[in-house]
């Protein structure tokens, strides 16, 4: 449940942080890449519920935000979230490696479409945006991947 709610936080928050301080964002795109990896948590825990949490997220965007942000969110989300649930669907591999698989094609089209609808495609917010993802996501595959190891061992 704590996924779940930092999941739809966050998604709130950075659309809001967006739609107040522009400028800022660098920031919020670093923060952005907690993101994908609260999606994949909630998606592991809940399923295809996962969209559930993302429409509820959106539509506290729209009512938060700058609308012009939150249907860019929506539309980015939209297509990453296509994208994480066939790769989810279709892989048979453990879940870490669907993780990192599902984000590595997921990201790029995510941040590309999110910063080309609110015009601020930039190479230094593309590239903040990009790091801060694949970062967090190799974090957590390296972290299921150690324990995944470790219990082979013990058993």
């Amino acid at each position: 449940m704590l996924f779940l709610i930092a999941y739809i936080s966050s998604v709130v928050l950075i659309n809001f942080a967006f739609s107040t301080a522009p400028h800022l964002d660098v920031i919020w795109s670093a923060w952005g890449g907690l993101v994908f990896i609260l999606r994949d948590m909630v998606q592991t825990r809940f399923g295809h519920g996962a969209i559930i949490a993302m429409l509820a997220a959106l539509v506290l965007s729209y009512i938060t935000s700058d609308p012009s942000i939150a249907f860019a969110s929506a539309t980015a989300f939209a297509v990453s979230e296509c994208i994480d649930w066939l790769v989810f669907s279709i892989t048979k591999r453990p879940l870490h490696d669907r993780l990192w698989l599902s984000s590595a094609l997921s990201i790029p089209l995510d941040t590309f479409i999110f910063f080309g609808m609110i015009g601020v495609l930039t190479p230094v917010a593309v590239g903040t945006a990009l790091a801060s993802k694949f970062a967090g996501v190799s974090v957590v595959w390296l972290a299921m991947a150690w324990r995944l190891r470790r219990q082979r061992v013990v058993n």
